[in-house]
This record gives structure tokens, C-alpha cells and sequence, in this order.
């Protein structure tokens, strides 16, 4: 239980601000079809981040734990200083909008999340905990807590969150789970 707290409450405070709850904000105000677009970021998020857990899983396996900790540790150090930089979504839509709604959101939500933070904190969540199902489910839902409300609010919610200072919280989860795996495998 304590994977699948950790990996959404690291995922919904990541998300705030990201490239990917622009791109929410984006489709909800170009198509005002709520429900599809939320099917579709659930779709391509899972599929996603089943990947990245797939990864995290192999290389648990592969580097065994105590290089893992410090990998992941150093990983979530890095990650709390790139919570802190703004995402901006550059041309997104365009060529996928003869798909409908709900696959452009797909397509558009999956190539969003590669190489993207969320997805890199999958990988590191998946290796650490060593518990693929947890952390795929968990990430899979901090991403629908922060992007669902962006898409069924819309732009005045965003007006309402003080990205800044949530940047800064996601920050430090990012920060203290790095210092907790650096300390030992017993505190994170």
C-alpha cells in the first residue's frame, strides 16, 4: 500500500504544471468533450508508464539493490531540481485531430510523457520498490488526479493553483525520497 501512496502522491504534485496538464488544458478547451479526453489520457498514461515499470523491474534485476539505491536516490535528487523548471507544450495537436478526441488525446498524451519526469519517476519508483502492479497503478492515478480536474475544470482552475508553490512541494517529496534512499534501504 505504502508503493501505491508514494507513487501517486510523487506523480499528482509532479504533474502540476507539466507539459502533460497543459496539453490537458489544450484539449479540454479546443474539443469541450470532457470524457474522451479523459479515456484517453488514462489509455496512453497506463500504457506509458506500464513501460517505464517494465524498465524499472529490469533493472532492479539487473543492477541488484544497493547500486539501485543510489542510482534512484541520486535520480530523485535530480528530478526535485527539475520539478522546479516550468514545462511548455510546443505545437501539440495539429495532424492528430482527423483521429477524434479520444485517439489524438492518446497519441498525444503518450508522446507527451516520453522522456518526461512522470515517466523517468515511474522507472525510478518501479525500481526502487521492486513492485511493477503498485507503481504503474499508482503513477497511472496521480496523473489522472492532477490531469482530470484540468479537463473538466478547465482554464479556471488553472488560474486558481499556485503552480509555484506546488512546483516547490513536488520538489521536496522528490527531494526527501532521494535523501531517504540515500540513507539506506530501510527508510525509503
Amino acid at each position: 500500500m505504502e508503493t501505491l501512496l508514494v507513487s501517486t502522491g510523487v506523480v499528482a504534485l509532479a504533474e502540476i504544471g507539466d507539459k502533460t496538464q497543459l496539453l490537458s488544458l489544450m484539449l479540454a478547451a479546443r474539443h469541450k468533450r470532457p470524457w474522451p479526453i479523459i479515456a484517453g489520457i488514462f489509455i496512453a498514461t497506463l500504457a506509458n508508464h506500464a513501460l517505464a515499470g517494465a524498465l524499472g523491474a529490469w533493472l532492479t534485476r539487473l543492477l541488484g539493490p544497493d547500486p539501485l539505491r543510489w542510482i534512484a536516490g541520486l535520480s530523485f535528487i535530480a528530478m526535485a531540481g527539475w520539478s522546479l523548471v516550468p514545462d511548455k507544450l510546443e505545437g501539440a495537436g495539429g495532424r492528430f485531430e482527423r483521429l477524434g478526441v479520444f485517439w489524438t488525446t492518446v497519441v498525444l498524451f503518450f508522446l507527451a510523457e516520453m522522456g518526461d519526469k512522470t515517466q523517468v519517476a515511474t522507472v525510478v519508483l518501479a525500481a526502487r520498490f521492486n513492485a511493477f502492479a503498485p507503481v504503474v497503478l499508482g503513477t497511472t492515478l496521480g496523473m489522472m488526479i492532477a490531469n482530470a480536474p484540468v479537463v473538466l475544470l478547465g482554464e479556471a482552475l488553472a488560474r486558481r493553483i499556485p503552480v509555484k508553490i506546488i512546483r516547490g512541494v513536488a520538489a521536496a517529496a522528490f527531494a526527501a525520497l532521494g535523501v531517504a534512499a540515500l540513507l539506506g534501504p530501510n527508510l525509503a
